[in-house]
């Protein structure tokens, strides 16, 4: 349920800054696995195996505008409080709640719909409650949750000392456990976008997060879900970290961001479960998939993203398209020999905290 909160005035964070208040908007960690015998992977560490589901790691989404109801010169302000003024980059002021949260983990209920979804907040000592901070959702993979992904996700030991929070949301229940929904599978009836969007809200509500900064990362099934997000959720992140994931050729078609998105994708070339080159998978029971392959979904996003030129050798066995409009970029991370792995989050994360919502 939404948190009735007095709201004073933080300092906005870096990159942030310009004019016009945008309507509020919202956003959705992950578990890593190894690759399972006769399945997908579940949740668990790296090198572990398990059966009947896609293990994941990663993810966060965010807000495009601060929320209605405020006033404010550079900005809209959210409801019940103003603020003035904005930081570099172009984004609007933030105004923060109070009490500042405590650094720590803790488990949260939001109300989506007619039900209740649950996600766990994590807050590192760096966080002061008084500038605005980046948020980041990390989608788990298929069979773990939020709780798991808390724990095994590699983003909080290179985004934690810059004050970053982080939300590990928990999938519903599909044919092979805990899933996200990103159209032809893995969980159906469920409005995941929907859940992303009000969890960010909630976040808002009690932490002082920059709305311009908001991110999605995920590993696996989590990777497929901040794939969908990019489609699907461009107003709320700046930007998505997919990993061991690729677009679907059932769902590419109705990718439509509604304004550029930098992706940075992780792949490894001897992935069991999610093959390099792409390959139809019917390992979820009755939602059949076909991967569209690692490069072929590298050049549909620089499609998407109007990309210019070839992409170019970036080190780490990285490639990216960097002349892209809006001033995004594209780039798949390939690591050879590599199996069905989350991501780099020290290579992401820097790619990443660059990129600003209009």
């Amino acid at each position: 349920m939404a948190l009735s909160v007095a709201l004073p005035h933080c300092s906005p964070a870096e990159g942030t800054g310009g004019s016009g208040g945008s309507p509020s908007q919202t956003g959705g960690a992950p578990s890593s696995g190894g690759a399972a015998t006769g399945g997908l992977p579940g949740s668990g560490g790296s090198n572990q195996t398990g059966s009947g589901g896609l293990a994941q790691a990663g993810g966060s989404l965010g807000s495009g505008g601060a929320p209605s109801g405020g006033t404010g010169t550079g900005g809209g302000a959210p409801s019940g409080g103003s603020g003035t003024g904005g930081g570099s980059g172009g984004g609007a002021p933030v105004v923060c709640p109070t009490p500042t949260l405590a650094a720590g983990n803790s488990t949260k209920t939001v109300t989506v719909g007619a039900g209740e979804r649950t996600y766990v907040l994590h807050v590192p000592a760096s966080y002061d409650g008084t500038t605005a901070a980046p948020l980041i959702l990390d989608f788990h993979g298929l069979t773990g949750s939020g709780q798991a992904e808390s724990t095994s996700s590699p983003y909080p030991a290179v985004t934690d000392a810059e004050g970053v929070v982080m939300a590990f949301p928990t999938g519903e229940a599909g044919p092979s456990g805990n899933a996200w929904n990103v159209g032809p599978c893995c969980v159906a009836g469920v409005d995941d976008v929907a859940f992303a969007r009000a969890l960010v809200e909630q976040v808002q509500e009690v932490a002082c997060i920059d709305p311009k900064r908001i991110y999605a990362v995920g590993f696996s099934m989590g990777g497929g879900m901040s794939h969908y997000l990019a489609c699907h959720a461009a107003d709320l992140f700046a930007a998505v970290a997919p990993a061991a994931f690729d677009l679907l050729e059932e769902n590419v078609e109705t990718c439509e961001p509604v304004r550029p998105i930098t992706v940075v994708s992780f792949r490894g070339t001897t992935d069991p479960v999610v093959p390099y080159e792409g390959e139809y998978s019917d390992l979820v029971p009755g939602m059949a998939i076909t991967f569209l392959g690692a490069v072929a979904t590298k050049d549909h996003w620089a499609e998407l993203n109007e990309c210019t030129g070839a992409a170019a050798d970036v080190g780490d066995g990285c490639s990216a398209y960097s002349t892209c409009a809006g001033g995004v970029s594209v780039t798949l991370c390939t690591k050879q020999n590599g199996g069905h792995e989350a991501g780099d989050a020290s290579i992401a994360w820097p790619i990443l905290k660059q990129q600003v919502l209009p």
